[in-house]
C-alpha cells in the first residue's frame, strides 16, 4: 500500500484497513509457524502497512490539537 493511497482515506476507512492488515498479519504469523506460508517478506510488508497507517493516523490527531 502506498503512502499515498492511504493519505486519501477517510478516518474511519483507516481504522477498517488497520484492523484487516492486523488480522492478516496474525493469520500469516501462524503460518509461518506451521510452514504453510511461501512468502516470508508477507509479514514485514504487513508490518510497514500497519505503521504507515498508524503514523498517518497519528499525524492527523496531532494537527487537531
Amino acid at each position: 500500500m502506498k503512502i499515498k493511497d492511504i493519505k486519501t482515506l477517510k478516518e474511519g476507512e483507516l481504522a477498517k484497513t488497520l484492523g484487516d492488515l492486523r488480522e492478516k498479519l496474525r493469520v500469516a504469523r501462524f503460518g509461518m509457524a506451521g510452514s504453510k506460508s511461501k512468502n516470508v517478506k508477507e509479514n514485514a510488508n504487513l508490518r510497514k502497512d500497519i505503521a504507515r497507517i498508524l503514523t498517518t493516523i497519528n499525524k492527523s490527531n496531532g494537527n487537531k490539537k
